[in-house]
C-alpha cells in the first residue's frame, strides 16, 4: 500500500474510478493471491508473513489463488493493455519466485532483485499509469528507483526471523546471506539511498514540503529500527517474529500516513 499511495501522490489528474479499481486489483486480489501461492508452495508450519501459526495449506488454496489472479487480469482490461501486460508479468514473476520447479527465492541475489523490481518499480509504474486520466507513460525513473529502494530496504527485515526455517527448506534468502548484523546494515544503507533519491526528486521539482513530511513520519520507523538493531546485536534471539511484526506495523502505518498526508496536501491543501 505505501507504494500505491506514493505513486498516487505523484499522479496528476487522477481518475478516481480507476484509482479504486487499481487498489482492488492489487490489494484485494493480486497481492493476497501471491502470498497464498507462496504459502501453498512453502507449506509453512512455523511463523511466516503476518501469521504466527499458519494452517497447513491445501489444494483449495491453490485454486483460490488462480481464481483471484484470473479475476484480477479480467478487471485489468478496464484499465489498459499496458496494465494487463504488466500485471501478468508481475503474477508470473511471483509464481517463478515461489514455484518449486523454478524457485527463484532459493537464490538470494536474483530473488531479492526480482522482488524489489516488481513490487517497487513495476507497481509504481502500474499505479501511476493506471490511475491517471490520460494513462500516462511518462513515469519518472527516479521515483520508480525510489519505490524499489523502499521495498529493497525493508524486504530483508521480513526474512530475518526465518533463517532456520528457510535453511531447512533449501532456501538462501538475502537476509541469510547478510547475517543478522549485515541485514540491519544493508537495510540502513538502502533506506539512506532511497531518501537520497527522494530528496533529489522532491527538491528538483520544488516539493520540499513533501520531503520534510516524509522525514517527519519516518522518524518513529527509524527510532524503532535502531532500537531493534541494538537489541539484536546484543542477542540474536531478538530477531524474532514478534519484533519483525512490530517493525512491519510501525513502518506500514507511518509510511502510509506520510504519503496520505502528501496526497491530501497536494490536492486539497
Amino acid at each position: 500500500m505505501p507504494i500505491y499511495l506514493f505513486a498516487l501522490s505523484q499522479t496528476e489528474n487522477i481518475n478516481s474510478a480507476n484509482a479504486i479499481l487499481v487498489f482492488i486489483i492489487l490489494h484485494l486480489l493480486v497481492f493476497p493471491a501471491s502470498n497464498g501461492y507462496n504459502s501453498y508452495m512453502d507449506s509453512d508450519t512455523e511463523s511466516v508473513g503476518g501469521v504466527k501459526t499458519p494452517l497447513l495449506p491445501t489444494i483449495q488454496l491453490f485454486w483460490i489463488t488462480v481464481f483471484m489472479d484470473v479475476t484480477a487480469i479480467a478487471l485489468s482490461y478496464f484499465i489498459s493493455w499496458y496494465f494487463v501486460l504488466l500485471l501478468i508479468s508481475f503474477i508470473l514473476a511471483s509464481r517463478a519466485y515461489s514455484y518449486r520447479g523454478i524457485r527463484l527465492k532459493k537464490y538470494p541475489i536474483i530473488g531479492y532483485l526480482i522482488v524489489v523490481f516488481f513490487q517497487g518499480a513495476v507497481i509504481f509504474f502500474m499505479v501511476m499509469h493506471g490511475c491517471s486520466v490520460d494513462k500516462t507513460l511518462q513515469v519518472p525513473i527516479l521515483l520508480m528507483l525510489a519505490a524499489s529502494l523502499l521495498i529493497g530496504g525493508f524486504y530483508p527485515l521480513t526474512q530475518i526471523y526465518q533463517h532456520k526455517q528457510d535453511a531447512e527448506d533449501g532456501v538462501t534468502t538475502i537476509s541469510m546471506l547478510l547475517g543478522y548484523k549485515g541485514t540491519f546494515y544493508f537495510t540502513a544503507l538502502i533506506y539512506l539511498l532511497a531518501m537520497l533519491v527522494l530528496a533529489i526528486f522532491y527538491f528538483s521539482t520544488l516539493q520540499q514540503v513533501a520531503f520534510y513530511i516524509l522525514q517527519l513520519f519516518m522518524l518513529p520507523v527509524f527510532i524503532y529500527f535502531f532500537y531493534w538493531m541494538k537489541k539484536t546485536f546484543k542477542n540474536t534471539e531478538s530477531a524474532n517474529f514478534k519484533n519483525t511484526m512490530i517493525m512491519n506495523t510501525i513502518a506500514s502505518i507511518f509510511t502510509n500516513l506520510a504519503f496520505i498526508t502528501i496526497l491530501i496536501l497536494k490536492y486539497f491543501g
